[in-house]
């Protein structure tokens, strides 16, 4: 597409979509950052946005948005993300991740055919279920497992549906495990880190076993670049990560930065094994549609995982 000028990004304080607010503030574009400022919004990024005069930001739930400001582009980070939480209580992310995407689509609806901005949705590879050997790709049944998949899944459903019926243009990008510096400590690595520092043991579901592709934010924010660049409209883009760990993998390799020393024989010391209902034992997605644009994914795993560590030791997060 040509250019973007003007860009919407919901979610704007969340980890990914704050990454993506850098990445398009550097662009010189101009970015209208909506957030409702929830328990994982890191509302500390407000200072660092609001000198750029290219942010607005509007604290606000995007099911509350009355109508669009001129825009090319609506990226939607704006999402309840954990798992565990949806199992206990899934009527927010029912609210936020199935109601607040009709409420931004029949705000494009509404306006004239000429002035809709392309919508960029935020999935997650977790809508396909799991998969024991080979990957996902995009033309695959979804067989979400948790509530909070099954709303992510719901809302690809619901974009694909506006698409054919209002003409509504669209992307959907379904991206592997993210992790970086000032992700909310709700998740595996963060949160790892923080039961460390407490000397509390670890939430360990099945063992472990489970295994993940890890996915760098700043790539993340890079993948969505390349889509909005080159790629084509209405096309859903997988986003997989450069290396595949189970999670107790992921474990011993904190646990050896954050004691200077292997601990690899004593992991199961420093955690409690759970049981999560619902478990996907492992996600996997081919991503061959993305390259073809030109993206890679460049971070290196452990190399980020030391700054990671360093900064959650240095920065308590309640």
């Amino acid at each position: 597409m040509k250019n973007p000028q003007i860009v919407y990004v919901t979610g704007c304080l969340g980890f990914i979509g704050s990454h993506v607010t850098r990445e398009c503030l550097q662009r010189g574009w101009h970015v209208i950052g909506v957030d409702s400022m929830t328990y994982a919004s890191n509302n500390s990024w407000l200072a660092e946005f609001e000198p750029n005069s290219h942010f607005k930001f509007l604290h606000k739930d995007i099911n509350d948005l009355d109508r669009l400001l001129d825009s090319d582009v609506i990226i939607n980070a704006a999402a309840e993300t954990h798992v565990d939480n949806s199992i206990m209580d899934n009527d927010v992310f029912m609210h936020s991740n199935v109601m607040g995407i009709h409420r931004l689509l029949e705000l494009m609806r509404r306006l004239p055919a000429h002035r809709r901005p392309r919508f960029v949705q935020f999935s997650t590879d977790e809508v396909y279920g799991d998969i024991s050997r080979g990957s996902h790709c995009e033309t695959d049944t979804l067989r979400p497992s948790n509530p909070y998949s099954a709303s992510k899944a719901c809302a690809d459903q619901l974009i694909m549906a506006w698409g054919r019926t209002y003409d509504i243009q669209y992307n959907i990008l379904r991206p592997s495990n993210n992790y970086g510096i000032g992700q909310y400590v709700e998740k595996l690595i963060p949160k790892s880190i923080k039961y460390l520092e407490l000397g509390h043991e670890i939430d360990l579901h099945d063992r472990g076993e489970p295994c993940r592709v890890w996915l760098h934010a700043k790539d993340t924010a890079q993948a969505v670049m390349s889509v909005i660049d080159h790629g084509a409209v209405n096309e859903i883009y997988n986003i997989s990560g450069n290396i595949e760990l189970s999670n107790r993998d992921v474990i011993k390799k904190i646990l050896a930065l954050y004691f200077g020393e292997s601990k690899d024989h004593e992991w199961e010391r420093y955690t409690r094994p759970s049981k999560r209902k619902g478990q996907d034992v492992r996600y996997h997605v081919n991503d061959g549609r993305l390259r073809a644009l030109g993206w890679l994914p460049c971070a290196d795993f452990d190399q980020e995982l030391i700054k990671i560590v360093d900064y959650y030791r240095r920065n308590f997060v309640w």
